[in-house]
């Protein structure tokens, strides 16, 4: 059995391919309402698959009908491994790990979906840091191929090399990459999604003009602003924090567009508005 923690974009992502692959999977959240939310979003992402005829309806309530709804860490006691996926907030994130550390059994792997934060601080918090590992999957999770690998200073080659083999389990590419804020991914996307509002702070270009000249000039298949406002301003914010306090380096100074716009509760996809409307 499995288990996530977490079950906004990410974590039910991962619920769901976890599933999908016939693992038995536990999704954990703050309160019914919140893993209501992620079941639903599963739910979706199924029914869309249905449609698409590369699922039956009756595999796609397989897959439901294998996880299991949970607002109590208790219930991940006999998990083989679980990925948290929550906040990108390293206290926060700590904390989930010393209660997973007392909550699960002693052998369980613990990894983390953080796009951002020191897993070598993430592991500090158990009494397991060689079982602690970074499990960094792509957003939207079902379609994307990628697992950024990040082995901690203690992480063990067996933990490694189990979470590398459960990755290609699920019909993904897991690249091993060193623990360094941001990793390989979000230390190059997110400059470039950065300087892309800065582009449209200074009034360089409209987020249309922007977006355009990134996909037809670079080919890209989705340009930077529409993609922060999937990924989630709240979250481009916090990753970019993370790089500038880490790497004490301003050119990962946040655009002051971008903190207003979360000041104001302009997320993205998730809140209706972002850089485009969603409504």
């Amino acid at each position: 059995m499995l288990g996530v923690v977490g079950s906004g974009t990410m974590g039910n992502g991962i619920a769901q391919v976890f599933s999908m692959y016939k693992h038995p999977v536990v999704l954990v959240d703050v309160d019914a309402a919140a893993v209501k939310r992620g079941m639903d979003a599963i739910k979706g992402s199924l029914d869309r698959i249905v449609k698409k005829e590369r699922m039956t309806a009756d595999e796609a309530q397989d897959v439901l009908g294998r996880i299991r709804p949970s607002t109590s860490v208790k219930d991940l006691a006999e998990a083989e491994l679980v990925v948290e996926a929550i906040v990108e907030n390293t206290a926060v994130k700590e904390k989930l790990f010393r209660d997973l550390d007392a909550a699960v059994r002693k052998d369980a792997i613990l990894a983390t979906n953080t796009s951002s934060i020191w897993v070598t601080k993430i592991a500090a918090a158990t009494k397991r840091p060689d079982k602690v590992i970074g499990m960094h999957f792509m957003n939207p999770v079902p379609m994307m191929k990628l697992v950024e690998i990040i082995r901690g200073h203690d992480t063990s080659d067996a933990t490694t090399a189990r979470v590398m083999d459960l990755a290609k389990g699920l019909d993904k590419t897991p690249v091993e990459v060193k623990d360094s804020p941001g990793f390989v991914s979000n230390r190059v996307l997110l400059p470039m999604i950065n300087e892309a509002i800065f582009c449209l702070h200074e009034g360089v270009g409209t987020a249309e003009a922007i977006d355009t000249v990134m996909k037809l000039g670079m080919a890209h298949p989705m340009g930077p602003l529409q993609l922060a406002d999937f990924i989630g301003l709240d979250v481009c914010l916090a990753i970019l924090e993370v790089l500038q306090k880490d790497l004490g380096d301003d050119k990962y100074r946040p655009c002051p567009l971008l903190r207003k716009m979360v000041m104001a509760g302009h997320l993205g996809k998730k809140s209706g508005r972002g850089f485009y409307s969603y409504a």
